[in-house]
């Protein structure tokens, strides 16, 4: 018999039937109670025999893992293991796993470079800015070296965010606007807020990869929507709509990452009329705002905060270290969404936002954005130009932001270069972190403030090398 100690055979089908039983426990497919496939039915999904899938149960069950209830079948019994992310999903090689990528960037050795990370370098940053209001900081009064911030948030800052979305033509009253400690937890608070573990969510493909790990955490059902250069795919969009009823959309309307793409009017009119038919929720995040040239059409301007919501931070043109976001939603949401920030968090960084004001209100700032916005557009061009030279080729060319999405010559997979590259210390992003379909095996996302190192185009021309002829 095949599952007998003596077949090794058996031995290992039980032992990946096993596998895949805890896996699914793990990533909180089976929940504590829940009952277990049938024996039949679980032997077809594994190609197994039914006696297979019999031992590996009651292997299981003498764990104590799962039990059995006699004429109803097994039934998961054990406490939820701790999440693990790594388990959610498609299991990708850990070269282009997106939080392998993030904490390898997040590593701050000096010898690494990391043309796939998503931030400015430190020197880009306003460092005598940042240091003049750190004194300025300091002298302030105790409560704000000291005490917590107000539920909402700094009421200045809000009411300057409010002036600042005025420029962009976004109506949101200082208290529609709740502040955050980063546009990453500002999408936690309304993925708590807005969906239920199963709900479907859109999200672009590609997309932020952080933003498929926040829908793992939240064990939702992220659904691809292919990406054009002036938005999401229309069609698909609606065909997604009707056959998943989705809760929430996720996006970037202006500088999208990791494409550089930006939303058309035409699109963003369409896009809208879909989710008021879906009675769905957009959440828009702006993150890269400061970065346009000219101000691109945002969801939250033509739908006045309805339905959209409207999300930043300053973490890519002030400080990643001061954290400081911030939420923009319709009036009969915001109580809730403070009570739930007060139950995770229980307020915003009152010394971080006292900190961003300062920021933002001295005349320095514009200053410094007009100057990276230029140094950027160097940055796009020279990068661009090198990469061509290699035979990598801009998806498009973007109207402004840090992000080139480009792709690889000759069929050649990114994750194979992203390895060669590895041994070299320099961090890539691969396509297919971006992709929930994995269908952008043969893109790179380079980010231009990260990229003005001869050693990445050398070892990326080596990589280019070997790949072509193996």
């Amino acid at each position: 018999m095949e599952q007998t100690a003596t077949n090794p055979a058996g031995g290992k089908r039980i032992t990946l039937v096993m596998a895949e039983i805890r896996g699914r426990i793990s990533s909180r497919g089976l929940v504590p109670g829940s009952r277990l496939p049938s024996v039949r039915a679980f032997a077809k999904t594994m190609h197994v025999s039914a006696s297979t899938v019999v031992e590996a149960y009651e292997r299981l069950a003498a764990e104590g893992l799962i039990r059995s209830r006699p004429g109803s079948g097994f039934y998961v019994s054990s406490p939820l293991a701790p999440l693990a992310l790594s388990e959610i999903g498609p299991k990708l090689d850990r070269a282009i796993d997106p939080l392998w990528v993030y904490r390898q960037s997040l590593e701050d050795g000096p010898e690494l470079l990391k043309p796939g990370c998503g931030w400015l370098p430190p020197s880009w940053m306003p460092e005598a800015g940042i240091r003049k209001a750190l004194r300025t900081v300091s002298r302030a009064d105790d409560r704000v070296l000291s005490d917590y911030g107000t539920p909402l948030g700094l009421p200045p800052l809000r009411q300057l965010l409010s002036r600042r979305m005025g420029e962009r033509g976004i109506s949101a009253a200082p208290d529609q606007i709740i502040l955050t400690e980063s546009g990453t937890q500002a999408i936690d608070l309304l993925c708590r807020f807005l969906i239920e573990p199963g709900d479907a969510v859109l999200v672009d493909d590609p997309c932020y990869f952080n933003f498929h790990a926040l829908l793992r955490a939240h064990r939702a059902n992220a659904i691809a929507v292919p990406m054009t250069p002036v938005g999401p795919d229309i069609e698909a969009f609606g065909r997604a709509i009707d056959e998943h009823r989705p809760r929430l959309y996720i996006t970037n309307s202006a500088i999208h990452n990791p494409t550089g793409a930006t939303c058309s009017p035409v699109v963003a009119h369409r896009l809208l009329k879909l989710a008021e038919r879906a009675n769905m929720t957009i959440i828009e995040d702006d993150i890269f705002a400061d970065l346009e040239h000219e101000p691109a059409p945002r969801l939250a301007a033509f739908d006045g905060l309805e339905r959209v919501v409207h999300i930043g931070s300053f973490s890519k043109t002030l400080s990643a270290s001061v954290r400081c976001g911030f939420i923009a939603a319709r009036p009969d949401w915001i109580e809730a969404l403070s009570d739930l920030k007060i139950a995770t968090s229980i307020a915003a960084g009152r010394l971080s936002s006292e900190l961003i004001l300062l920021l933002l209100k001295d005349g320095s700032y514009r200053k410094h954005l007009d100057a990276l916005r230029v140094r950027l557009s160097q940055a796009m061009d020279e990068t661009a130009q090198r990469l061509g030279s290699l035979g990598i080729m801009p998806w498009i060319r973007p109207q402004a932001g840090m992000f080139l999405w480009c792709r690889l010559p000759g069929g050649i997979d990114a994750a194979d270069v992203a390895r060669a590259c590895l041994a070299d210390n320099i961090v890539l992003a691969p396509g297919n972190a971006f992709s929930v379909s994995q269908t952008a095996s043969g893109f790179l996302r380079f980010n231009v403030a990260q990229s003005d190192d001869p050693r990445i185009f050398r070892a990326l021309e080596r990589a280019l090398n070997h790949a072509a002829r193996a």
